[in-house]
Formats: structure tokens, sequence, C-alpha cells
């Protein structure tokens, strides 16, 4: 079974996210790296961009393919992990720490009600079999 932290909340697009001052940081779950295989590169958002919640704020390609990282809520790209350029494998070793993608400031409270605790994301991954 996948990493779940308790702490964090997640979309049912297999993004996690982590409230930390003003910030939230966004990565990739442990179960979507597991799906996707080794990581190779990732296309990051433009840093001080505004992205929608939902809208895709980048992409993740893999030894197996090329997945679109959706935005889980609404903001302003604050911070982008560059360590991922030289070493986009802690993605797979550290989804929840050193393979952190983004961060976003300026969100909205109510984005973060539609996210999924962790417990709710363990039982929708249940669903997916």
């Amino acid at each position: 079974m996948s990493q779940i932290p308790a702490e964090l909340k997640y979309s049912k697009e297999h993004e996690w996210v982590k409230i930390s001052d003003s910030v939230l940081r966004v990565g990739i779950t442990d179960y979507a790296q597991n799906a996707l295989g080794d990581v190779v590169y990732i296309d990051f958002p433009k840093a001080d961009s505004q992205i929608d919640k939902g809208a895709v704020a980048g992409t993740i390609e893999s030894v197996k393919a090329v997945s679109e990282i959706y935005q889980p809520v609404s903001g302003k790209i604050a911070a982008l992990n560059t360590d991922l350029g030289k070493n986009p494998a802690f993605v797979n070793t550290a989804p929840y720490d050193q393979g952190w993608l983004y961060e976003v400031s300026g969100y909205s409270q109510s984005d973060l009600s539609s996210l999924l605790t962790a417990t709710e994301y363990e039982a929708y991954l249940k669903t997916l079999g």
C-alpha cells in the first residue's frame, strides 16, 4: 500500500498539499510516483504565474509516460524545487520530502476544503482497484 501521510491534503488527481506558513507546498503522491515509474524530467509551472484550481500546472516525464500536474488550489506559484532539475529521482525516493514540486501563495481557504484527508484519499485509492 502507498504511503499516505495524515498531515497532508490530497486531490483525486494524486497531488498532495502541505500547509507551511503562508504557502502551500505541492507534490505528487507515493501512489502517483509508483504508477509513473522512474521520473526523468519535470516541466515546472512558471514562477509568479497565477494558476486556477484544476488547470494543468506542468508535466512529469518518466520512463513510462508523460503525466500532467494539476493545480490542487488556485494561487500564485511562489517557489519551485529547483533541486529536481538536477535530481528528478527525488520524486520517486522521497515524494513527500525532497520530491516536492512547487509552492503556492495567495490561495483560497475554500479550495483547501475541497481536498481529501488522508483517510478519504486512502478510501478513494481503494475504488481505483
